[in-house]
């Protein structure tokens, strides 16, 4: 094997390894909420609060660390998206302040937007060809830390650890992706190109590819869709301990399954997704999803399965959407990233919030159907892309 293909995978591997991070700490909180509004005595307003603060930061990042990425490259993106982790997460478990709290959650947002920006980056800079097939690959280890981060608060729990002593040790993962992207390394890919003029990005021309009209539809899609995601990620535990008289270990159970659902669907995905064409996955994930989610409403305890198994249908929207977007878009393409995930930060910050503010006012059980209504939009969007698009892939 030559240096520069090692490097190149060596890279690859970096990239799926803060994915992970990615997925393990962006799901830390919906775990961890009926402990931290148990033990603070926060409300449901609150709580959609401590969530919506993560994604104004995760919208900050994306916007500026696209067209950053495109002058100092995606690995020093991630660096600083590892040392944002570090204080954020460090100062949450020390923090003893509503407000202070909440500010704290948009320095770990900033961390972890900019692994999104820097990571699918990266990947894209390494393989030109199939981007569908590794960015489903790349989203499948943010799957496999978000299926792991439910069993692991449930056994801190278990064990009698706070909600801060939770994150403070969720932070050593934090500080094993600064040393890894701190690491003197002379294979970054941006050092490669040709001019750096070729990696500065253009105001006029990011605006005339970035917001024409097709783009429209990618922002709207992406954006409804995150929103649908970590709406239910964030209080499906809440909501089958509140409502559905769960306890602890079984949501616990029905949350991790949601997301081995998606780390199996988006492994799946790889593989498929070229054969089948971009939109017709995406409209056929999504009316699979949401078919889930109103039978788990709708039907007895017995089915709440129903709920992991939607993770299935939605893991592969997110990367495919990427793909869709990015397809025509061979220079910039991180200032392009920062456009699309910072769409998919708005629609993350507002799902959560949203179910929040409408949970304090009529309950769980109305504030669940959140996600229904985002995914009707999504389906509405994406069905209408097709026929104004057209599809990317036959």
């Amino acid at each position: 094997m030559t240096d520069a293909l090692r490097s190149k995978w060596v890279l690859t591997f970096g990239c799926f390894l803060s994915f992970f991070a990615f997925g393990f700490i962006d799901n830390l909180k919906g775990p961890i909420l009926p402990e931290l509004l148990h033990a603070e005595k926060f409300t449901m307003t609150q709580g959609g609060t401590f969530f919506l603060s993560a994604y104004i930061g995760f919208v900050v990042a994306t916007f500026l660390t696209g067209g950053i990425s495109d002058v100092v490259g995606n690995r020093r993106i991630l660096l600083l998206a590892a040392i944002c982790l570090c204080f954020g997460l460090i100062g949450v478990s020390q923090s003893e302040s509503f407000w202070f709290l909440v500010w704290l959650m948009g320095c770990v947002g900033v961390g972890l937007g900019a692994i999104e920006v820097g990571a699918n980056g990266l990947i894209l800079e390494l393989h030109h060809h199939n981007p569908g097939r590794y960015l489903n690959l790349l989203a499948t280890f943010h799957g496999t830390g978000s299926f792991l981060v439910p069993l692991y608060v449930a056994w801190l729990i278990h064990w009698k650890l706070s909600w801060q002593s939770i994150f403070l040790f969720t932070a050593i993962l934090a500080v094993g992706l600064a040393v890894i992207f701190a690491w003197p390394s002379n294979s970054d890919p941006h050092r490669s190109r040709k001019s750096p003029m070729q990696a500065k990005p253009r105001l006029r021309q990011i605006l005339a590819f970035g917001f024409q009209p097709p783009m429209g539809y990618y922002y709207l899609l992406i954006s409804t869709y995150v929103a649908v995601e970590l709406g239910v990620a964030a209080w499906l535990m809440e909501y089958l301990q509140q409502v559905r008289g769960q306890s602890v270990n079984q949501s616990s159970f029905y949350l991790s399954a949601f997301f081995v659902m998606i780390m199996l669907g988006r492994l799946m995905g790889s593989v498929v997704v070229e054969k089948i064409g971009y939109h017709r996955v995406v409209t056929i994930a999504l009316i699979g999803g949401a078919s889930c989610l109103l039978l788990g409403m709708l039907l007895p305890d017995s089915m709440l399965i129903l709920f992991s198994m939607s993770g299935g249908f939605f893991s592969i929207v997110f990367p495919t959407v990427t793909a869709m977007a990015t397809s025509k878009h061979k220079e910039n393409v991180g200032s392009m990233l920062g456009i699309l995930f910072t769409f998919g930060g708005l629609g993350g910050a507002i799902g959560p919030w949203l179910i929040g503010v409408v949970s304090q006012w009529g309950g769980l059980t109305i504030g669940m159907w959140v996600p229904l209504g985002f995914c009707l939009m999504a389906l509405v969007t994406s069905v209408a892309s097709v026929r104004r698009v057209g599809r990317d892939r036959p």
